[in-house]
């Protein structure tokens, strides 16, 4: 069981490193100005959004405006925080992670349901935005995972507690 949870870890790892930096950098250019971003990553994200016909960037639909919000404000601060909490063991890594998880498959229900709804939405796209459902679902069941390290409270309850000085 721990080398699996291993190598979750090791995949969430790697997709909470690529939401840390996409987010900032290339979905919130659907919130602010053109003007903030540099060239590069505006041509960037102008170029995903012809090659794969994502027709949400292009059109900015009030629910995905919404959608990246949530991202921006909540899912962002917390891949930060699970990249700590990974890197360092921290035992409060499972919540945060099933938050994540929770959050993250929340918001590709409402984008999935829109791709597939509509009827714009070709393979190629489909392909791009499914992992991210399936690494939403990987974490909130990663944050489900018993936390078994010694770092944990219970090894601390197990020790006798010791005698106190009585004052006068």
């Amino acid at each position: 069981m721990g080398a699996l949870v291993k190598l979750i870890d090791a995949i969430l790892f790697l997709f909470f490193v690529v939401m840390a930096l996409a987010v900032p950098l290339i979905d919130s250019q659907m919130l602010l100005s053109p003007e903030f971003y540099p060239a590069f990553l505006v041509d960037l994200k102008q170029w995903y959004t012809t090659e794969y016909g994502d027709y949400l960037l292009a059109e900015k639909p009030h629910f995905l405006v919404g959608l990246v919000w949530l991202e921006v404000l909540f899912q962002w601060p917390l891949s930060i925080v699970n990249i700590f909490g990974i890197l360092c063991s921290k035992p409060w890594f499972n919540t945060t992670c099933l938050i994540y998880g929770v959050s993250v498959a929340t918001s590709m229900t409402a984008v999935l349901a829109e791709l597939m709804g509509s009827g714009k939405a070709s393979e190629k796209l489909m392909m791009m935005y499914s992992p991210f459902m399936g690494l939403g679902v990987l974490a909130f069941l990663r944050g489900l995972i018993p936390c078994s390290s010694s770092k944990t409270g219970l090894a601390l309850s197990k020790r006798p507690a010791l005698p106190r000085k009585k004052r006068a």
